[in-house]
C-alpha cells in the first residue's frame, strides 16, 4: 500500500501526557500517523485517526527541526527542576518504514543522551530499533524498550497486521537488545492468538512481559468493536481469544513459564518504573 508522507514542522515535540499516560510527564511522537497501520490499533478511532479523512495506515507526517526544539524543551523542564519521563510514542511507532531514511527518532534519542530525561519507555514492534542500540546504551537504566509481539504466528499476523514487521525479526531484536544489557520487555498488546510454544520462547528472551487485551484501547474495548476486530478472528480462536478474559487467560499460560513478579498486566505495564522518579538532578 502507498503512504502519503508529508513534512509538517511541530511548535513544540514534548507533549504533556494524560490520560493512560498519566504515570509520564510527557509522550513524543516522532511521526503522526503510522505506515503499519494494524487493524486494532485503537489510534484508529482516536482523534488524531478520525481527524484525516484518510485510512489510517495511508499517511505520515513527518517532523521536521525536532532536534532544537527538543533540546531547548528538555533544557527548560531541567531548569524547573522537575521529573521527566516520557513515552514514545503514544500514537505512532517511533521505528516505522520512514525512519530508515528520515531518522526522526535517532535525532531525538541524541538529544536524550545529551539532556538525558529521568526514564524514557521506547514503544515499537520494529526491528528497527537495533540500530539505535549505540544511543540506549548511552541512556542505560533510563530507558527500556517495549518491543510488541502480540503472537507467534506468522498467520495470524499478516490477518491482523499485514504491513507491520514479521515475528521472528522481532525476536532477533530482542535477543541482540538483551545481549547488549539494554532493559527490555515483550508486549503481547493485544493478545492474539498464538501457540503453545510461545511462552517458553519469550522466557528465554525477556524477563518481564506486559499483558493486555482489546479492553486497554482507552475506551474499555469500545473501539475495539467499532472497529469490527471480531470478524477476523477464525471461529474457533473467537471463543478462546477475544469472548470473555483474555487478558487472565493470556496471564495464566505465561504463569507456566515466567515468575509471577515478571509478568505485568496493562496499563501498569507501560509505566515508568518507581526508581526513575528519583533521579537526582
Amino acid at each position: 500500500m502507498k503512504v502519503e508522507v508529508t513534512e509538517k514542522t511541530p511548535q513544540k515535540i514534548l507533549t504533556p501526557a494524560s490520560g493512560f499516560l498519566e504515570g509520564y510527564t510527557h509522550s513524543l511522537n516522532p511521526y503522526i500517523g503510522c505506515a503499519f497501520g494494524c487493524s486494532y490499533c485503537y489510534v484508529r478511532q482516536s482523534p488524531v485517526g478520525l481527524f484525516r479523512k484518510q485510512e489510517w495506515g495511508t499517511w505520515v507526517d513527518v517532523k521536521k527541526g525536532v532536534k532544537e526544539k527538543l533540546e531547548k524543551e528538555l533544557l527548560l523542564l531541567r531548569k524547573k527542576q522537575k521529573p521527566i519521563t516520557i513515552f514514545m510514542s503514544s500514537s505512532t511507532d517511533p521505528y516505522q518504514p520512514m525512519e530508515h531514511n528520515e531518522q526522526v527518532t535517532r535525532a531525538l534519542l541524541e538529544v536524550m543522551t545529551k539532556v538525558k530525561p529521568d526514564f524514557l519507555l521506547v514503544q515499537t514492534r520494529s526491528p528497527l530499533v537495533v540500530r539505535d542500540i549505540n544511543l540506549l546504551l548511552e541512556l542505560k537504566d533510563r530507558v527500556m524498550v517495549s518491543m510488541t509481539v502480540e503472537t507467534d504466528l506468522e498467520e495470524v499476523r499478516k490477518r491482523f497486521s499485514p504491513a507491520a514487521p514479521p515475528i521472528p525479526a522481532r525476536l532477533k531484536a530482542l535477543k541482540e537488545l538483551r545481549a547488549f544489557g539494554i532493559p527490555v520487555q515483550v508486549a503481547i498488546a493485544p493478545a492474539l492468538p498464538f501457540s503453545e510454544k510461545f511462552p517458553e520462547a519469550l522466557s528465554k528472551l525477556v524477563n518481564r512481559v506486559c499483558v493486555d487485551d482489546f479492553t486497554g484501547d482507552g475506551s474499555g474495548g469500545k473501539r475495539t468493536k467499532r472497529l469490527k476486530i471480531g470478524d477476523r478472528y477464525e471461529a474457533l480462536e473467537k471463543e478462546n481469544w477475544y469472548d470473555g478474559d483474555v487478558q487472565k487467560r493470556v496471564w495464566e499460560r505465561l504463569r507456566e513459564c515466567f515468575p509471577e513478579e515478571q509478568l505485568v498486566v496493562s496499563p501498569e505495564g507501560f509505566m515508568p518504573p518507581k526508581k526513575s522518579m528519583d533521579h537526582s538532578h
